[in-house]
């Protein structure tokens, strides 16, 4: 039997915009999403307070662990909206109809837009394997990115989100290696299965990176020996007064070596290390980098944050991955607490037709709006999402260049 035509109402419009806005996600469904109910309390940014890590001492005398609580600000400010006009005519279709012509495109925009935020949170991760300007397409590129992983990150679960190239040339070199779906992921946007211990996704708003020009009349060194707790690198070598870094642009340095955490030793690779800032060169061709947060621990060569075998030393070179100014697919392998997002509901103006609805479930929300526009003669309606996305534990993450 065909739907009447029942005229629209907000919550209707509302709900089944909320529902196209999840189904349209990929990277979003992917990240931490349990800060939903801290903001409620305080706002639109709390500190999420970092894991507390000790250290063992083999003795029967006790020696105490400094504890040191480091934290990340989680701010939600982003308001983003799709608007569109309308005859109110146009309201008296049913749902079906209104859906597939307004609200699933609009919907999906949204989508795209939060996922594209997400993915661009690449720029705060240093781990990185794979060839850059080279599809990755084989297992040793999967295992080094889960090798780095296993530094830091619980082994389950890990989900791997690639471009559409990698996607193919990853399906292609592994063939018949993809456990098969599971009936109720079928349909879920994105999911292409399971490799190498990894739930594969595929999204187009995976970014590409676009490097510095680090290369061109540039030997970077360290000029100034880092402490423990140092976040920034003090470095010359640079094309003076010169753009050369740009955030996201990653590297090594000579003789700096990661450490597992647990064990306490060199995992016998040089630790990664990523610019989260635009930087121009002195005068003098000299750079300040900073690699990780003020309110982040640092390095550390002994103790409960030991996370590198020896600290940059003055004289030491600059590695820079990848080549100056070029564009590289930066696919991203890694556990959901790498990264977070948070969705709050937004307030309802007041004496206007439309309805906000809220996922119980996720905290999901979406405002719907419409009012007339006397000035075109037209109504005019608007979708809006408020949401917030942070590199929580980039440390969780790896890179993987295309």
């Amino acid at each position: 039997m065909p739907a009447s035509n029942t005229l629209l109402t907000p919550t209707v419009i509302a709900k089944e915009a909320l529902m196209m806005l999840m189904n349209n996600l990929v990277m979003g469904k992917l990240v931490h999403r349990e800060y939903q109910n801290e903001f409620a309390k305080v706002g639109t940014s709390i500190k999420i307070r970092k894991p507390v890590r000790f250290a063992v001492t083999k003795s029967a005398k006790r020696t105490n662990t400094n504890v040191v609580e480091y934290s990340e600000t989680f701010t939600v400010t982003t308001q983003a909206h799709v608007s569109w006009a309308f005859t109110s005519a146009q309201l008296t279709q049913t749902i079906e109809e209104y859906s597939a012509r307004y609200i699933q495109p609009a919907a999906a925009e949204l989508a795209n837009t939060v996922d594209y935020d997400l993915c661009s949170l690449y720029n705060k991760v240093g781990n990185s394997q794979g060839t850059p300007g080279t599809t990755p397409s084989t297992f040793a590129e999967l295992g080094a990115c889960q090798q780095m992983l296993d530094e830091l990150a619980a082994a389950n679960p890990r989900v791997a989100v690639v471009n559409p190239a990698s996607h193919w040339s990853l399906a292609d070199g592994l063939k018949g290696t993809f456990a098969q779906k599971p009936a109720n992921d079928i349909f879920t946007k994105g999911y292409l299965g399971t490799v190498a211990g990894l739930d594969f996704h595929m999204d187009q708003n995976i970014r590409r990176h676009t490097t510095g020009a680090f290369t061109t009349s540039c030997t970077p060194v360290v000029t100034t020996a880092s402490v423990a707790g140092a976040y920034t690198l003090v470095t010359q070598g640079w094309l003076a007064s010169a753009a050369v870094l740009l955030a996201g642009d990653a590297f090594t340095v000579d003789a700096v070596y990661s450490v597992n955490p647990k064990s306490r030793e060199s995992t016998g690779q040089l630790k990664h290390f990523v610019s989260l800032n635009d930087e121009t060169a002195s005068s003098g061709g000299s750079v300040t980098i900073d690699f990780m947060s003020s309110t982040s621990e640092g390095l550390h060569t002994s103790g409960a944050y030991h996370n590198i075998d020896a600290y940059p030393q003055i004289g030491a070179a600059l590695n820079m991955i990848g080549s100056e100014s070029t564009l590289y697919p930066q696919n991203l392998i890694f556990h959901p607490n790498a990264f977070g997002l948070v969705t709050l509901p937004i307030a309802m103006p007041a004496g206007v037709w439309g309805a906000r609805v809220t996922d119980k479930a996720n905290g999901m929300s979406i405002r719907i709006v419409k009012d007339y526009d006397i000035y075109y003669d037209e109504e005019i309606i608007r979708m809006d999402i408020l949401y917030g996305t942070a590199g929580l534990y980039p440390e969780m993450a790896c890179r993987l260049w295309g």
